[in-house]
């Protein structure tokens, strides 16, 4: 039996199997139990080890560098990048976009990883993500950011655009590469 110490009445049991043995607690009270006992659940019963962690990272590099995952993420791009503009206005398009791409790769992710990893849960390993987040290569925590951050997911479509369109910045006639060395430099 776990004690909710944000009310002070008798202990509420964690899981709840029945309510029978649940004591009188007004609306509020009741709602602060239930969060309680959903937090009480992730807390202590679908928690990541740092272990777990790094091995479901491991997979989740292999799965978005593979070709299959490319090409999804690219199919799904190409069908939808002229939707996108680069004006300040959000259209309600791209929230309907949003939604679809969010369903298609965490659907995508999630049976990728319970194949790799039985038992795997995806709600815990989302929750975990916000204490390992310094952790996470930087190509792995920029795409978990398009299904969380709209403007991280717009800024995708609109860079997208911008290569299909010949717009992209090219920066390699900028670079010049020079010799530090002085024997270099002294033998030109």
């Amino acid at each position: 039996m776990v004690l909710c110490p944000l009310v002070e009445k008798e202990p509420f049991p964690v899981p709840c199997l029945g309510f029978g043995h649940l004591p009188r607690l007004n609306r509020s009270e009741m709602v602060l139990h239930l969060l309680y006992a959903v937090w009480s659940f992730f807390t202590f019963s679908s928690s990541f080890s740092d272990a777990e962690f790094d091995a479901v990272v491991g997979n989740l590099e292999d799965i978005i560098m593979d070709d299959d995952f490319q090409l999804m993420q690219r199919t799904f791009m190409e069908k939808h990048y002229q939707s996108f503009d680069d004006s300040e206005e959000n259209k309600l398009i791209y929230t309907c976009i949003f939604n679809e791409y969010i369903r298609l790769v965490e659907k995508y992710i999630e049976e990728k990883l319970l194949e790799r990893i039985p038992g795997f849960n995806m709600t815990a390993f989302i929750m975990s993500l916000q204490q390992h987040k310094d952790e996470i290569a930087g190509d792995i925590f920029d795409m978990l950011l398009t299904f969380t951050d709209f403007l991280a997911f717009k800024e995708m479509f609109l860079d997208y655009r911008a290569e299909k369109e010949g717009r992209s910045v090219d920066l390699s006639s900028g670079l010049v590469v020079t010799s530090l060395n002085k024997s270099s430099m002294s033998s030109s």
